[in-house]
């Protein structure tokens, strides 16, 4: 993984720290997660994780949270992020990350939640999904009133911003 997705993550963490947000997150202790988390804490910030049992027995909950929720499943763990959350904001990440992220905007387009969602394009991450979504568009599977579902931007400060606003 790229220095620049850790420098990212840990901007995050300080950003969010500095302007009092809580950071309700998977709960875990490596990768981006673990960063954002540890950078929250350093900075004196609040920490919600939420994750599952069996994550939790493999070792990957962040031990110094404020508040640790323990779930049965990956299911029970988003619904718990999703009613606590303020906003989203995605980070680069894998499959977990992806899905998440797409249920979320999947929701809201629903009008099941109207919070607001980023996606933190570092480094272009992001940028084959976004050509996706622009094709769903091109073919009408998405319609143009998607677009202001969610914010993309590869700056954490309009990230934040965007989710506070």
């Amino acid at each position: 993984m790229s220095e620049i997705y850790n420098n990212a993550a840990s901007e995050l963490g300080a950003e969010m720290a500095a302007k009092r947000l809580t950071l309700i997150y998977g709960g875990g202790n490596n990768g981006l997660m673990g960063v954002l988390a540890e950078t929250v804490h350093a900075k004196g910030g609040k920490i919600i994780g939420v994750i599952p049992q069996m994550l939790k027995d493999m070792g990957f909950a962040y031990k110094d949270a404020d508040k640790m929720i323990v779930t049965d499943g990956m299911r029970e763990r988003k619904a718990i992020m999703e009613e606590r959350a303020h906003g989203f904001i995605g980070l680069p990440g894998g499959f977990g990350t992806l899905e998440e992220m797409l249920e979320i905007v999947t929701l809201k387009q629903l009008g099941v939640l109207e919070k607001p969602i980023v996606f933190l394009n570092v480094d272009g991450f992001f940028d084959g999904l976004l050509m996706q979504f622009e094709r769903g568009y091109r073919e009408r599977f998405i319609g143009e009133e998607c677009r202001d579902l969610y914010y993309v931007t590869d700056s954490v400060t309009e990230a934040v911003d965007y989710i506070v606003r």
